[in-house]
């Protein structure tokens, strides 16, 4: 409300609410803050997990941070910013959401007490940017290269990212199928890997030991018709993308039968057709034949006659992921089969398993689409077990990217803020308050883990700083002994992009969410006189907080 002469105008519609300058700080950075405190527990290998149920009653039980973010129905617009972190971590790298986030919420709390001291945000901001670009800086000269040959330490790595998971137990087998899975779809030349290419199939039964990596691909479905064969070896297969029926007409057309005859050769004109492009596969010497669309029941009953095995509606993703794995091509339509099109594959089988029938094709050479088979005892398990395998695939494929990799267990963080206050002492002005801030900020890292796995925190953080002090880079805490230890000997290490992404992202976000001092909320009543704001409210905010 604004007043003129005396004379109050209103701006905002009746019933919205503005919060101004340190009240509206303080409440978005309480929400921000209470964001990272909800996945804090979760952090390392003795992080404890979350069970979220959802308006439905249906149950995620997960430790992973941008899974509880994703789960959890979050109103307040400033606690959305810190979901989006999480978000673009498990995007770019999969793993390290939960410490991104964590280091968004300690950044916020570090520049409450300047904001205390009467700093300004901006200085705040200035700072906090100076000291992530000399973060990025010194992890760089922290890092270690690694090839794509070095199979050992990427099996390292995977390991690193998988503990802690619910697919803890057999980490050793899972680790060897991720760091196999990636290195066969890595392109020759190619910098980029798709980890797209491996198609994780979810199947309870069994136990996590039986998760098993096949040099092909899986299909949840079944063979269209029960007289195909059900195993076909040295298969040739053809992809194809048109439907094995007869074709309505595209506009609305009527055919007019006057006697019995012309609706026998009409009736037999459509099975020889359907016969054609039956004769048009065996003429390509393909036997297994994926079709994205329906296959007429007729044709299904040719299809067996000719021992060819065919599946009906396949979806695009996995014929896509069938061409990569086999080397064949999606043809458009039947005309176009030949056999240099056709894919190849040492074998093709329909099997049972969990009591659903499930395709397999194995043995492809060389190929640049792969599927693992995830076994599990629940549903629970198998989904955790997704996620884990998702995280390790990631960080492997990131790791021989980059080509970069750190030491774990809070020893870059530790190495971090002791560099970052000597540079700040070299920065000088206000800045350096806020570089100082982020330096301490970065230790909620080994400070979490310590806390997680019941030790004290501040202990552990001098035993740490001290080792670091004394020179040796790749001190990180050692939950399970409760000490500083060398990360690199205790194989614990990360990708160098898990790290420079959480950095990233969360400064971002804290500068961001530091430099709103206006909150206008508008209100979601209907006003009297048939205004009023659509269902929502205005851009996902709030009346309260």
């Amino acid at each position: 409300m604004a007043q003129l002469g005396g004379t109050p105008i209103l701006v905002l519609r009746e019933g919205s609410e503005r919060t101004r300058g340190r009240d509206a700080q303080s409440r978005n950075i309480l929400a921000a803050k209470t964001i990272a405190n909800a996945v804090k527990s979760t952090l390392g290998p003795k992080g404890m997990d979350k069970m979220l149920v959802d308006s439905m009653g249906d149950v995620v039980i997960t430790n992973d941070g941008a899974t509880i973010l994703r789960e959890m129905d979050i109103e307040h617009p400033a606690a959305k910013m810190m979901v989006e972190i999480a978000k673009t971590q498990d995007e770019e790298v999969g793993d390290g959401t939960t410490s991104a986030v964590i280091l968004a919420g300690e950044l916020l709390k570090r520049a409450e007490d300047l904001l205390e001291q009467e700093v300004h945000p901006t200085l705040i901001a200035t700072g906090y940017r100076l000291a992530a670009e000399k973060a990025y800086e010194i992890l760089e000269g922290l890092a270690e290269k690694i090839t794509a040959r070095d199979t050992d330490t990427l099996k390292k790595i995977a390991i690193t990212s998988m503990t802690g998971k619910g697919a803890g137990t057999a980490r050793e087998m899972l680790t060897d199928l991720a760091v196999d899975a990636v290195k066969m779809i890595a392109e020759k030349g190619e910098k980029k890997i798709d980890t797209d290419h491996i198609k994780l199939e979810k199947k309870t039964g069994g136990s996590t030991e039986d998760t098993v990596l096949i040099s092909g691909m899986i299909l949840d479905k079944e063979r269209v018709h029960p007289g195909m064969p059900k195993t076909i070896k040295n298969a040739k297969i053809a992809l194809v993308n048109s439907a094995l029926e007869i074709e309505k007409t595209e506009v609305d057309a009527k055919i007019e039968i006057t006697a019995p005859e012309q609706l026998k050769s009409f009736l037999e004109e459509e099975e020889k057709m359907l016969k054609e492009m039956v004769e048009t596969v065996t003429a390509s010497g393909a036997n297994v034949l994926f079709c994205q669309k329906g296959i007429d029941d007729l044709a299904q009953h040719y299809l067996a006659k000719k021992g060819i095995f065919a599946v009906r509606r396949v979806k695009e993703s996995d014929m896509k992921k069938l061409a990569s794995a086999t080397g064949g091509k999606i043809l458009t339509s039947l005309e176009e089969v030949r056999p240099e099109d056709l894919g190849n594959a040492g074998l093709v089988e329909e099997r049972k398993i969990g009591g659903e029938e499930m395709i397999f094709v194995e043995d492809c050479q060389n190929p640049k689409a792969v599927s693992i088979l995830l076994r599990g005892g629940t549903e629970h398990v198998v989904d955790e077990l997704e996620r884990g395998m998702n995280d390790a695939l990631r960080v492997v494929a990131v790791a021989m990217e980059d080509g970069k990799y750190v030491a774990g267990g809070g020893a870059a963080e530790i190495e971090l803020a002791l560099r970052l206050r000597d540079y700040a002492a070299s920065v000088g002005g206000r800045e350096q308050l806020a570089i100082q801030a982020f330096a301490d900020a970065i230790e909620v890292i080994p400070r979490s883990l310590a806390e997680n796995a019941g030790l004290d925190p501040i202990d552990m953080l001098v035993a740490l700083r001290s080792a670091h002090e004394r020179g040796e880079k790749t001190a990180g805490l050692d939950v399970f002994k409760g000490e500083p230890t060398d990360m690199k000997k205790a194989s614990v290490i990360e990708p160098l992009r898990v790290k420079t992404q959480a950095i990233s992202s969360g400064t971002e976000s804290a500068v961001m969410i530091l430099r709103i001092d206006d909150v206008i909320a508008s209100s979601r009543e209907k006003m009297p006189g048939g205004g009023g704001m659509p269902p929502g409210g205005m851009g996902g905010m709030e009346e309260e907080y």
